[in-house]
């Protein structure tokens, strides 16, 4: 089995966390869910840095991010599943 490409912590998480460089646009990624140890593929429709996350589904204007099980702010744009989740189209929900 091969290194995932990203890791999803908690099984309601909505976002994964890229941990290989090099994502490119239109890519197929494999994913290691850390709450059941299971795995998941998507395909990813963006580049994607080293840390940032990626949309595990579609998000809608105003949803909720979880990651690691925890509220992370909110989405200010529209993301579509496999997209770039980033300070693009996610803000902190305390301003």
């Amino acid at each position: 089995m091969s290194a995932p490409d990203f890791i999803v912590h908690d099984a309601e998480d909505t976002v994964g966390v890229i941990v290989k460089e090099g994502i490119a646009a239109n890519s197929k990624l494999s994913g290691w869910v850390m709450a059941d140890d299971s795995r998941v593929e998507m395909d990813c429709i963006d580049a994607i840095p080293l840390g940032h996350k990626i949309a595990l589904g579609d998000i809608a204007e105003g949803d909720t991010i979880l990651k690691y099980g925890n509220d992370i702010g909110k989405a200010v744009a529209s993301i579509a599943k496999g997209g770039h989740v980033h300070t693009q189209n996610v803000k902190t929900k305390r301003w």
